[in-house]
């Protein structure tokens, strides 16, 4: 069969899915023939996800979050104004979309929730077929536990999951652990989509942390953290464009810009790992054996459900502050819960293999 991704460009963990998915699919033959990435002024295209993706990329304005000045929090308002006056742009973005689909003519066009291709399916006619992939679905569960109040929060998240997963034959929900089915929402929980690479790590337990902050702003708690351990091990990743490749600050703290094999290194032989509460990398340190502090980024109610999410799955413990204090507290009571996640984990290609081929 022939696909197109079209990916979310916001952050790591969706590009790191379609690689995976893009080796299953063409280790079992079949062609993933164009990938479109949505993409921010805020980020660069990492050249890790260039480099593994065997096909034609092309990158494309999409709606993306809107942070605060400090570039920490996400300010819904501004999102909303600022993605609403772009909507030309858009609309421009759709059509270059569906002439790559009319060009290529796929079987299937695999979505990991960027909403120009649910606005694709919604403007356009297309005669390939709409799969829809990522953890955000998995919040149309009926056995989903959501945050306490946020109700607004709530409602406006699940309104995006329709924009992207509209006119959807199936809904893959990543899951941080097996759950029941429901098919009359065309909904199918799956496994999280690891790549070899993460999986043939040699772990051990080395004397450094790894942090990996989707916005640059929490830099300054890494800071403070560090001028009172200064004795402790960081190796922190983000994606601040203006600074080198390789910030070390002193011996014992070093800033790297995203470098996917470094950052898997870092995380095989870390003793634990601080992060905002995305999905993906959480799931590399499950696999890994890593205790895990997720911290939602400030009014992003999605990671606020991933946090909650893996802390009920054994991930590690979740918190309101960028501080590593509060792993360290925590690494004497974590309980590894690496064998049964990686049994999970060890179905996707099974999983994924019959969801995508039989429509």
């Amino acid at each position: 069969m022939k696909y197109i991704f079209i990916i979310q460009g916001e952050g790591r963990g969706h590009m790191t899915q379609a690689i995976s998915l893009f080796q299953i699919l063409k280790e079992n033959g079949h062609e993933v023939s164009h990938v479109i990435v949505g993409k921010s002024k805020r980020r660069e295209l990492p050249q890790f996800f260039i480099n593994q993706i065997n096909a034609p990329i092309t990158s494309l304005e999409s709606p993306n979050f809107v942070t605060d000045k400090n570039n920490r929090s996400v300010n819904i308002f501004k999102t909303l104004t600022v993605n609403l006056r772009k909507y030309r742009t858009f609309i421009n973005s759709v059509n270059q979309i569906d002439a790559i689909v009319k060009e290529s003519k796929p079987d299937v066009v695999i979505n990991f929730y960027d909403f120009l291709g649910g606005l694709y399916f919604m403007l356009k006619k297309s005669q390939a077929k709409h799969i829809a992939l990522a953890h955000q679905f998995l919040l149309n569960h009926s056995e989903f536990e959501f945050p306490k109040g946020r109700i607004y929060d709530k409602s406006s998240l699940l309104y995006g999951n329709k924009l992207a997963g509209y006119k959807a034959q199936k809904i893959l929900g990543l899951s941080f652990q097996s759950m029941p089915n429901e098919s009359q929402k065309k909904l199918f929980v799956v496994p999280p989509l690891l790549r070899d690479k993460v999986k043939e790590q040699s772990i051990s337990s080395k004397d450094h942390f790894l942090v990996y902050m989707v916005n640059h702003g929490y830099s300054k708690e890494v800071l403070e953290f560090h001028k009172k351990h200064p004795d402790i091990s960081i190796h922190c990743f983000w994606d601040k464009k203006d600074e080198p490749k390789e910030l070390k600050i002193d011996d014992t703290l070093t800033f790297h810009q995203l470098d996917d094999e470094k950052f898997i290194h870092y995380m095989a032989s870390c003793q634990g790992y601080l992060t905002t509460a995305g999905f993906e990398s959480v799931c590399e340190a499950m696999y890994m054996g890593k205790p895990v502090l997720m911290v939602p980024v400030e009014g992003h109610y999605e990671q606020a459900c991933n946090a909650m999410d893996a802390t009920k799955a054994g991930a590690g413990v979740s918190s309101e502050i960028f501080d590593l204090e509060v792993l360290l507290n925590y690494l004497p009571q974590h309980k590894d819960v690496g064998d049964d996640f990686r049994n999970w984990c060890n179905q996707a290609q099974d999983v994924f293999l019959k969801a995508l081929t039989e429509i």
